[in-house]
């Protein structure tokens, strides 16, 4: 059983933190690209096997999506669970997790992991059920992030969550109708940020495991933000305030 990746960050990244599971790359006949020479000198050092195809059959491979002329063929990683989270925590003094409830879109889902990789996310956990697979459009999203940010699948998240509260992790969620908003909020030290899924927000019974709840100001027409930008915006206010504390 084998997964593709499409994209020149994605199979770079693969190369860089996962070499080992590289099967075979495909790329477009004939394509000059500075960006793509380094990464198939470096891929045939290693004896990667690479086949030259033509455009059609990339396009038929990638199903639609902007492969960049590159496509790769790769064992699939161990799926992370509750064990693996628990090995993370036990090395960190002050874990910033982000927590997505409901996000099933896979673009949203690699946009979120590049902003977690971006904002120095320990790991990005999701429930087992209603939440996107890895796939490889996920991976192009990402950008990379997804060989490098640990995705951990639990089973309860609620429980999950309960766990990490006897962790002394402060669980953050998101409302729109949360009375304190992101820039109001104390948000030092070990912290998880729950996101809910566009339009239904966080399920009924994530919201009520959360210690607090803030809102993200909105100045203009539009009632909310696609769940990646407000995860961006959440993750680095929690970073800045990071910053300036320990400053």
């Amino acid at each position: 059983m084998s997964e593709q990746i499409y994209g020149i960050h994605a199979v770079k990244a693969f190369l860089d933190n996962a070499p080992e599971r590289l099967i075979e790359v495909f790329v477009l006949k004939g394509r000059e690209d500075k960006r793509l020479t380094p990464l198939l000198n470096a891929l045939q050092r290693l004896g990667i096997g690479i086949q030259q195809v033509n455009r059609q059959t990339l396009d038929n491979k990638a199903k639609g999506e902007v492969h960049q002329g590159i496509i790769a063929r790769v064992l699939p990683a161990k799926e992370l669970n509750e064990q693996d989270l628990d090995q993370i925590l036990a090395t960190k003094q002050n874990p910033l997790l982000l927590i997505l409830d409901g996000v099933t879109d896979p673009h949203n889902l690699g946009a979120c992991l590049r902003t977690a990789d971006a904002a120095g996310v320990d790991a990005v956990i999701v429930p087992k059920d209603k939440s996107a697979q890895l796939t490889s459009i996920a991976r192009k999203v990402a950008c990379g992030a997804a060989e490098v940010v640990p995705l951990i699948r639990v089973t309860n998240l609620a429980r999950t969550m309960r766990e990490l509260q006897e962790h002394n992790i402060w669980i953050v969620g998101t409302a729109g109708e949360a009375t304190e908003n992101i820039y109001q909020a104390k948000l030092t030290g070990p912290i998880a940020l729950v996101m809910g899924a566009e339009g239904d927000g966080m399920r009924r019974l994530t919201r009520e495991h959360c210690d607090q709840l803030v809102s993200i100001p909105m100045a203009g027409s539009v009632s909310s933000l696609n769940v990646s930008v407000a995860t961006g915006v959440c993750l680095f206010e929690i970073v800045r305030q990071n910053l300036a504390h320990t400053q």
